[in-house]
């Protein structure tokens, strides 16, 4: 789901390149999958084709997504670059640990901690009460949203009760 939040500081591509990370880091967008077109993304929210196009170029560079030139753009293997995220996570959670250790941490509460981040972790991998489906519709990929968050406070999300159409999504 692609929701802009317009009181945000960042450029609208910066938000778009985060959200689709996130999208394709937790395997909604599964790889090969295609991407929407430029063209219909920025149509669905409402914003310029060229802010699109700066998005998918940055996802490109980055490595979540590759082009086929006249078919599209699609999401990329990002096996590797789970990897060397993983690796760098491991590398500053035992900095993390270590630091623990020297002002007096113990490792029942190190534990603890750990334990409390990861309950938090599924439930934000499966939001309640907020869904996110990646469907092909009228030949376009489009991502719905459904529940809390997707209303007006700023951000364009889709209009669950269609009496007003100021949010946007995909």
């Amino acid at each position: 789901m692609i929701v802009l939040d317009y009181r945000d500081q960042r450029p609208l591509y910066e938000q778009i390149v985060e959200r689709f990370q996130e999208l394709i880091e937790k395997r909604i967008l599964p790889q090969d999958m295609q991407m929407p077109s430029v063209r219909s993304q920025a149509m669905q929210l409402s914003i310029n084709p060229n802010t699109i196009q700066r998005a998918y170029s940055e996802l490109e560079r980055r490595g979540y997504i590759y082009s086929i030139k006249g078919k599209g753009s699609f999401v990329a293997d990002i096996t590797s670059l789970m990897d060397v995220r993983r690796a760098g996570w491991e590398e500053e959670l035992e900095h993390l640990a270590e630091e623990g250790y020297s002002i007096g941490v113990e490792r029942a509460r190190m534990e603890e901690i750990i334990r409390r981040a990861e309950t938090r972790a599924v439930r934000a991998g499966e939001p309640a009460g907020r869904t996110a489906a990646y469907t092909a519709g009228a030949g376009e990929p489009v991502v719905e949203v459904d529940g809390p968050g997707s209303g007006t406070d700023g951000q364009r999300g889709i209009d669950h009760d269609q009496s007003r159409r100021s949010d946007k999504a995909i």
